[in-house]
C-alpha cells in the first residue's frame, strides 16, 4: 500500500522548490529559522496565527514600516471580518483569515466563519456556522473556491481536469504547496459550469488527493488573463500586500505579517511575488477534531458493551416463492448519542462537551440478513456487512449485487439502515436543503448510523451474537455463519460511506466500495441523483456562487461521517487500529457517482490501479489514472481500484452529470467476473486478475 506514497514522492520530487527535498526538510528548516529570527515559537506542525507578529518578509527579515514602498488610499467595501483579499466576503475559501488563534486546539487555530455575514436563504435567514466553527481547520478534500471575474482558465494555462500533472509544472498558473512537508500539491482548476451569471462564476481548485490532516496549505494564482489575453488585476487589498503598499486600516495591517510569510513560501516554490493575482493560506482540520466524535462514540459504546454481544431480536425468518435464500430480520440495541428519541431531525447529544456527545438511552437498530441455500454447516458463510445506496435501507441486502455474492461465493450478508442518510431521512434531507443551518441534523445522525454498523459487525463476529440463534443454524443446530470472517461491501452511497465504518472498526479491516467517490461537495453537481434535490436548493439559495460556497461549508460537517474524512487513514490508520485496505470498483461514465471523485478516493486511500485500466480512447485524460500506481502482477495485496467499462460515453470534463447513453452505475455489481474479484478480496485481502490482462469489460445491464 505504501507504493502510492513512494510514487507520489517520486512524482512530486521534480516539482518542489529547487534546493528543497520532498521530505520538506530544507523548506521546514528555512521556515523554522525565519520564525526563530522573528522571535516566534510556531512551527509548520503548529501553524502560526494569521495575526501573529512579527513574521518574515521575502528577504527573511522583519517587515518594517520603512520596507513599505508606498501607501495606498484603500477603502474597504467589505466588513472587516470578511476574507478581505477577494471579491466576495467568504472568498477565497477556505482561508485562515476565517479562523482565529486557539492554543487549545491540535492545529492552534479555530474556524471563525462570521455568522452575520454568511450567505442567506431566499427568506433572509443566514446560515448558522456554529457547528463549523467548532473545527480546528477545514476539510481535507476541500476545493479552494475563488471569484475572479473574467478569468479564462485555458488562456491562463490553469491545470485542467484532463491533465492534473500540469499543476506541478514549474510554470503552472496555480500553485498549491503543503508547507508542512514542502510538497507541491496536485490539483485541477475548473470554472463552475452551473453558474448563471458570468460575473459570479466561481473558480475551483480541487485537490487530486486529499490534504493530510492538520497540515498548513498555501495557494497562489499568477499571471491570469481573460479570453482576450488581457491581464487580470488583483483586488486593491491584495495589491496592498503584494506591492508593499501601506494602509491605515488596522485589520489589513494586522494580517500583513502573515501575508509576508505566504509570499516567502510561494517565492521559495518558484512563484514570483509580482506575478501573483491572489495568494492565501489555510489549515486542514486535525485528525482529533475530524474523527473525534465518532471515535469517542465507538470507544464509549464498546466500553459499555464490554465482552458481551449486543442484545438483539429475531423478528422474522422468511422467503418468497422462487427465492433461493432466507431473509432474517430483527432489531438490536445500540447506545444512543442523539438528542430526544434519536429520530430523524435530531442532532448529537452535546451536553457536557461541545464536541463529544453523551449517551442518551438506547437505539433499537433494524437489520436484515441473507443466507443463501448454498450455505451449509460444512461450509458456513463468511460475514459481509452491506452498505445500501442513496437514502436507501437494509432491504437492499437482498438486491442483485449482494445476492450474487452470496449465491456464487457463500457469504452471509447483513445490513442496517445507515440512519442520517437512510430512506427515513428523505424528508429531513429535503428540509435541510431548504435551510442549511440544520445540516448538522443530517451529519450528526449519520455518526449514529456508523455506530449502528459497528455494532452489527460485532453481532456477526461474537459467539453470543447472531450465530448463537437458531435462525443462523441448520436443522441440526450447526452454525451457518463463520464468525472468523467479516468484511464490508457497499455500493454507491454504501461505497462512499463504507470507508468510514471500515476505518474506525475494531472487527474488520477490509472493505469493497462499489461505484464510490469523495467528496459530496465535488459529487453533487456531477450526479443525476442531485437533479431532484437541486429543485429544493435552487429556490432556497438561488445564487450559484452562494451554492458553491455553501456546499464546501456543509462538507466540513459531512466529513465526520463521510469517506472524505477517513480515506487518509487506510495507510495511516487511526490510533490502535491495523492498516486498512479497500477494493474500489468504478463504472466508466457513471451518471450518479463521478469517475473523477473515485480517482481522488483511490489516491487518498493509497490504492493502486488494475492495469490496463481502460481501452484506447476511453478516457479524456492525457494520462489516465495519473498519480495512481499500476498493478503489474497478481495476486496483488493491498488497496486497489478497477474501472469497469460497459461502453457508455466518456464523462464530461465539467462539473455536470453525464447524461448521454445509459447509466452504467449498476453494471459492475451484476458481472460475475467482478463478483469473483470481490469474493477473493473479501476472503484474502488480495486482488486477482479477472480480466485476462486487458481492460475490464462489464456487459451493460440493459444491453
Amino acid at each position: 500500500m505504501r507504493e502510492f506514497y513512494a510514487m507520489r514522492r517520486s512524482l512530486l520530487s521534480g516539482f518542489t522548490v529547487s534546493g528543497f527535498t520532498v521530505s520538506g526538510f530544507s523548506l521546514l528548516a528555512s521556515v523554522a529559522l525565519l520564525a526563530a529570527a522573528c522571535g516566534s515559537d510556531s512551527s509548520p506542525a503548529e501553524p502560526a496565527t494569521t495575526t501573529a507578529a512579527p513574521t518574515p518578509s521575502t528577504s527573511g527579515s522583519v517587515v518594517t514600516e520603512e520596507e513599505l514602498v508606498d501607501t495606498i488610499d484603500l477603502v474597504l467595501d467589505q466588513d472587516p471580518s470578511c476574507e478581505l483579499i477577494g471579491h466576495e466576503c467568504l472568498l477565497p475559501f477556505p482561508s485562515d483569515a476565517l479562523t482565529v488563534e486557539d492554543p487549545t486546539s491540535a492545529t492552534g487555530r479555530r474556524v471563525a466563519l462570521p455568522e452575520a455575514l454568511m450567505p442567506e436563504s431566499a427568506t433572509g435567514i443566514a446560515v448558522d456556522p456554529a457547528r463549523q466553527n467548532r473545527a480546528d481547520g477545514f476539510s481535507p478534500g476541500s476545493a479552494a473556491l475563488v471569484l475572479i471575474p473574467g478569468v479564462d482558465p485555458a488562456a491562463s494555462a490553469l491545470p485542467p481536469i484532463t491533465d492534473i500533472a500540469r499543476s506541478l509544472d514549474s510554470d503552472s498558473a496555480s500553485v498549491i504547496v503543503d508547507v508542512t512537508t514542502g510538497e507541491r500539491w496536485p490539483h485541477w482548476a475548473e470554472l463552475d459550469a452551473n453558474a448563471t451569471d458570468p460575473d459570479r462564476q466561481g473558480l475551483f481548485l480541487r485537490p487530486a488527493v486529499n490534504y493530510p490532516d492538520g497540515h498548513r496549505i498555501v495557494v497562489g494564482l499568477r499571471n491570469l488573463v481573460d479570453e482576450s489575453g488581457a491581464a487580470i488585476e488583483p483586488t486593491e487589498t491584495f495589491r496592498a500586500y503584494r506591492d508593499r503598499l501601506g494602509t491605515e486600516i488596522e485589520e489589513v495591517e494586522a494580517r500583513r505579517p502573515a501575508m509576508e510569510r505566504v509570499f516567502a513560501e510561494l517565492e521559495a516554490a518558484g512563484v514570483a511575488r509580482d506575478d501573483l493575482v491572489l495568494a492565501w493560506e489555510f489549515t486542514v482540520i486535525s485528525t482529533e477534531s475530524l474523527t473525534g466524535p465518532l471515535v469517542h462514540m465507538r470507544d464509549d459504546a464498546f466500553a459499555m458493551l464490554g465482552d458481551a454481544a449486543p442484545a438483539f431480536t429475531v423478528d422474522s425468518v422468511s422467503r418468497d416463492d422462487g427465492d433461493t435464500y432466507t431473509r432474517i430480520e430483527g432489531t438490536y440495541e445500540v447506545p444512543l448519542y442523539l438528542t430526544d428519541d434519536g429520530s430523524t431531525g435530531n442532532g448529537l447529544n452535546l451536553v457536557t462537551d461541545p464536541d463529544l456527545p453523551d449517551v442518551n438511552g438506547v437505539w433499537n437498530a433494524v437489520y436484515r440478513c441473507m443466507i443463501h441455500d448454498n450455505t451449509t454447516a460444512d461450509e458456513p458463510g463468511g460475514g459481509v456487512l452491506y452498505g445500501h445506496g442513496l437514502l436507501g435501507s437494509r432491504s437492499q441486502v437482498t438486491s442483485a449485487g449482494p445476492r450474487l455474492l452470496a449465491e456464487h461465493h457463500n457469504h452471509v450478508i447483513c445490513g442496517t439502515d445507515l440512519i442520517g442518510m437512510a430512506e427515513e431521512d428523505v424528508g429531513n434531507a429535503i428540509a435541510v436543503l431548504g435551510e442549511l443551518s440544520s445540516f448538522h441534523t443530517l451529519s450528526d445522525r449519520l455518526l449514529q448510523g456508523h455506530l449502528n454498523t459497528l455494532f452489527l459487525g460485532r453481532l456477526m463476529r461474537h459467539d453470543d451474537g447472531f450465530v448463537a440463534h437458531e435462525a443462523f443454524r441448520d436443522a441440526d443446530g450447526n452454525a451457518l455463519l463463520d464468525t472468523d470472517q467479516l468484511a464490508y461491501y457497499g455500493i454507491s452511497q454504501g461505497g462512499i460511506m463504507g470507508p468510514v465504518s471500515t476505518a474506525v472498526s475494531t472487527d474488520w479491516d477490509r472493505g469493497v466500495f462499489g461505484v464510490p467517490g469523495i467528496n459530496y461537495s465535488t459529487l453533487l453537481n456531477r450526479s443525476v441523483d442531485f437533479d431532484r434535490y437541486q429543485l429544493i436548493l435552487d429556490p432556497a439559495y438561488p445564487d450559484k456562487l452562494d451554492q458553491a460556497q455553501l456546499l464546501l461549508i456543509v462538507q466540513m460537517l459531512w466529513d465526520r461521517g463521510e469517506g472524505n474524512g477517513y480515506v487518509n487513514h487506510y495507510t495511516d490508520p487511526l490510533e490502535g487500529l491495523a492498516e486498512k485496505s479497500g477494493l474500489i470498483h468504478g463504472a466508466l461514465g457513471d451518471f450518479q457517482v463521478a469517475n473523477v471523485a473515485m480517482d481522488v478516493m483511490a489516491r487518498s486511500m493509497g490504492a493502486s490501479v488494475v492495469w490496463p485500466a481502460v481501452g484506447e480512447g476511453r478516457s479524456s485524460d492525457v494520462e489516465p489514472f495519473w498519480g495512481i500506481p499500476r498493478i503489474e502482477s497478481y495476486p496483488f495485496e493491498g488497496s486497489a481500484t478497477v474501472m469497469w467499462d460497459s461502453g457508455q460515453p466518456v464523462p464530461p470534463i465539467e462539473n455536470v452529470p453525464p447524461r448521454d447513453g445509459t447509466d452504467p452505475h449498476e453494471d459492475p455489481r451484476r458481472h460475475l467476473d467482478a463478483v469473483e474479484q470481490i469474493d477473493a478480496f473479501i476472503r484474502t485481502g488480495t486482488v486477482i486478475d479477472v480480466c485476462g490482462g486487458e481492460p475490464c469489460i462489464s456487459p451493460p445491464r440493459n444491453g
